[in-house]
């Protein structure tokens, strides 16, 4: 039987054609309307098509996730713990990634001629941005609050810049599930639980092009970039570099810092056995790039190695792959202020703080799928000003980094799940194996 090529691998091999086509038709006599007519069409088509599942994304994905709570008392002790660590690492790992971007400013890197080109391209949208940051100096400081809260929900469906509005309504509803009799909020949460299922087999759909749409989107990229300079575009794939080694020199700070430092301050277990207990699912999040096919092995390894009992992690963990998504919204914090960089645009310590707020409310609604950080991230970016078709600059390399936030993800549902469990008095003594004690931190 012949042997599929993974999605991931489809995805570097449309890249890499993409970036070998583009530099061919610069550096023949192809002309650059070829191009631009016939091929960068389908990368807008892949473009669109992620920002329209967006808002059905969240709203779905979101409620679904509350009402996962089952019952509004839970929150006064395990309910309040895990979603307060979850909110506390997201905003750790977005302000661990604002910090990386702005230090070593990735974007910036650009020659100013190049700057100038990817503004011309994205002149229009960043020209009706400059007359809304105008008004929004000139709004109370409390407007932000105010904006959250929809005059019309379903105008707010309609806007992706008004996706706060639609987490507001979504965490709203959830909650009201959870209070009114069960036989009347059962048949609402199972067609949303539908309903989020089909979304994202439509991501899956979508991520199916996504190899098509990589090619095209890199093609027409380093055509309308280069021009008349061939150099530019070697000048943009070295800022890529430098934007994927910052994403990942984050990534690995969460891991190998932040979480052993979070452990160690609320448990007794030594973070190397806590890594091996968990390997596996860190494995497979690698590979399938989805922290919710990973779930149930996330959920084996906390409870048969680490000895976390299936109430904690049948709540934690579930709830984790909705609500906990440390990975993407460090890459999405990066990525958004890499792209304002490229473009030429100094966000303030507003904007910067927006993204924080904005990532960390996006990353509730967030699915743990392939393919969901990006529609995710193009939330962000229309929250701070900065124009959504942008992704197009980071989305060549983006699989790849999903493979890495994934692990990330992960690792953070399996430590929060730790601490609560140490929290409830589940491992007084640290990490126990299939019955053998592993050394506790002293």
């Amino acid at each position: 039987m012949k042997k599929k090529i993974p999605l991931h691998t489809k995805i570097i091999i449309g890249l890499v054609l993409g970036l070998v086509f583009g530099l061919v038709v610069i550096k023949t006599d192809i002309p650059n309307s070829f191009t631009l007519d016939y091929i960068k069409p389908v990368g807008t088509i892949f473009i669109n098509a992620l920002k329209m599942i967006a808002v059905p994304l969240v709203l779905a994905s979101l409620i679904v996730g509350v009402s996962n709570l089952g019952d509004i008392s839970k929150l006064s002790r395990i309910g309040g713990k895990t979603i307060a660590t979850y909110l506390i690492t997201t905003v750790v790992a977005i302000s661990t990634g604002l910090i990386l971007v702005n230090v070593f400013k990735p974007g910036k890197s650009l020659p100013i001629e190049t700057r100038e080109n990817l503004m011309n391209m994205y002149e229009g949208d960043a020209g009706a941005r400059v007359g809304q940051a105008a008004q929004l100096q000139e709004q109370s400081p409390l407007q932000p609050l105010v904006d959250i809260v929809p005059q019309n929900f379903f105008q707010a469906t309609t806007d992706n810049g008004a996706m706060l509005q639609v987490v507001f309504f979504a965490i709203i509803v959830g909650i009201a599930l959870l209070q009114i009799p069960k036989e009347k909020g059962n048949p609402v949460i199972a067609f949303f639980d539908g309903f989020n299922d089909v979304i994202i087999q439509i991501v899956n759909y979508i991520m199916m092009i996504a190899p098509y749409g990589v090619f095209a989107l890199m093609a027409s990229l380093i055509v309308e970039i280069a021009g008349d300079n061939p150099d530019s575009a070697v000048e943009l794939l070295l800022a890529l570099l430098k934007y994927s080694l910052v994403v990942t020199g984050g990534l690995l700070l969460m891991v190998m810092v932040v979480y052993p430092m979070i452990l160690i301050s609320f448990t007794k277990v030594k973070y190397l056995d806590f890594f091996k207990a968990i390997r596996p699912a860190q494995l497979l999040a690698f590979s399938t790039s989805s922290s919710s096919a990973t779930l149930p092995v996330t959920m084996k390894q906390v409870e048969e190695e680490i000895g976390v009992s299936e109430e904690v992690s049948s709540f934690v963990l579930p709830l984790g792959a909705t609500v906990n998504m440390d990975g993407t919204s460090l890459y999405q914090g990066v990525a958004a202020v890499f792209i304002a960089q490229a473009l030429g645009m100094d966000l303030t310590l507003t904007q910067q703080l927006m993204i924080v707020l904005t990532a960390t409310l996006a990353s509730i609604g967030s699915a743990g799928v392939p393919g969901a950080g990006l529609i995710m991230l193009i939330i962000v970016l229309e929250s701070i000003g900065v124009p959504a078709a942008g992704i197009a600059l980071i989305i060549a390399p983006d699989r790849i980094l999903d493979m890495f936030r994934t692990v990330v993800n992960v690792t953070g549902d399996a430590t929060v799940c730790t601490i609560v469990a140490s929290t409830e008095g589940e491992l007084p003594d640290g990490l126990i194996r299939k019955g053998n004690p592993l050394t506790p931190n002293e």
